[in-house]
């Protein structure tokens, strides 16, 4: 009975201790006087809703008017799609992020061409540097291209936490690290390396890049326990960024929310097999609200929301309340 007190005493001084230091990160924290949000557009995606993706990417510069977007680069796709992209954005004078290599946005997460699976991982690594230098070389001269990011989240499982994606090689920091460097030789642009916000440990990928960006997600699917919400406060994000930055010396610039979960997380591959009642009642409008407020308490002045692609097929499924509300974050 004794240390189940003991136990008992210190959780509950665990949670208050926790919600203390959120109200004096609110009271005292010097906020941003605005957010710039931005969205990450993958055609791919965009095309497993069954939607014409160049008139889906044209309507988010248009309609939704979005200055800030983040594009993909797949290896195993035709670079012409990316092409169409940067030629629109320049057009409107939009700035881009654009992430290079072999681990992407969107399932599976790793896009390696078929010809490519062949090849022993050292053979791989060497075509996905030509990969970058072609892309690079190609956009380099852009000014619409304000970043690159180097793959995707692409320490996320290094300790032992679990890799995600499909078909993916080995976790090799290593090799980030020779990615990292081949692009700060081919281009002047900043570099963004990105990482799970409630899974990585976010020290490498700070030390190595200009801007940090985290995935901020709030309510997921498992097969274990099935959904499940994290149980983080905001400000932890901020706090974690803060603290590695002050123990491990980086000299990262700022940390952004390169991938804010705009979209539900459904048990499904494609959120098209499930039914759209469903996916209302996992995002509702009012939890879409709610993921923005939230983003706002971190005290991060910039995000990148996840789940444009999927606003635009509701919008054509009959249920435009989803893109209305993003209108309000854009105009």
């Amino acid at each position: 009975m004794k240390a189940f007190l003991v136990i008992f005493a210190l959780g509950l001084l665990l949670i208050v201790g926790l919600f203390f230091g959120e109200v004096l990160f609110e009271n005292t924290y010097n906020f941003p006087s605005e957010i710039r949000y931005g969205v990450t557009f993958s055609s791919k995606y965009a095309q497993q809703l069954g939607l014409d993706w160049k008139q889906a990417y044209l309507q988010v510069l248009d309609e939704l008017e979005v200055k800030y977007i983040r594009i993909p680069s797949y290896w195993n796709e035709n670079i012409s799609d990316t092409d169409f992209m940067v030629e629109e954005a320049e057009k409107r004078g939009v700035k881009l992020i654009l992430v290079l290599g072999v681990k992407q946005p969107r399932w599976p997460e790793c896009h390696i061409p078929d010809w490519a699976r062949g090849l022993s991982i050292k053979e791989r690594q060497m075509e996905t540097l030509g990969f970058i230098t072609e892309v690079v070389g190609k956009f380099e001269d852009n000014p619409s291209i304000q970043y690159w990011q180097v793959e995707n989240e692409p320490l996320l499982g290094l300790y032992g936490v679990g890799s995600f994606g499909l078909g993916c090689d080995p976790i090799d920091r290593d090799f980030l690290v020779t990615e990292v460097e081949l692009v700060k030789k081919l281009s002047s642009k900043e570099i963004i390396i990105s990482d799970s916000g409630e899974f990585g440990f976010w020290v490498i990928p700070m030390q190595i890049s200009d801007v940090f960006g985290t995935t901020l997600y709030r309510t997921v699917y498992s097969n274990l326990i099935g959904y499940t919400s994290y149980p983080y406060l905001p400000y932890m994000y901020n706090l974690k960024a803060s603290l590695i930055e002050a123990l491990f010396e980086t000299k990262n610039q700022k940390t952004i929310i390169v991938e804010l979960q705009a979209e539900p997380w459904s048990k499904l591959n494609n959120l098209k097999e499930t039914p759209i009642e469903e996916q209302i009642e996992l995002f509702s409008v009012n939890k879409f609200k709610s993921h923005i407020m939230y983003a706002r308490k971190t005290g991060f002045d910039e995000a990148y929301l996840w789940g444009v692609e999927w606003w635009y097929w509701m919008k054509e499924m009959g249920h435009p309340e989803y893109w209305e509300y993003a209108k309000s974050l854009f105009n």
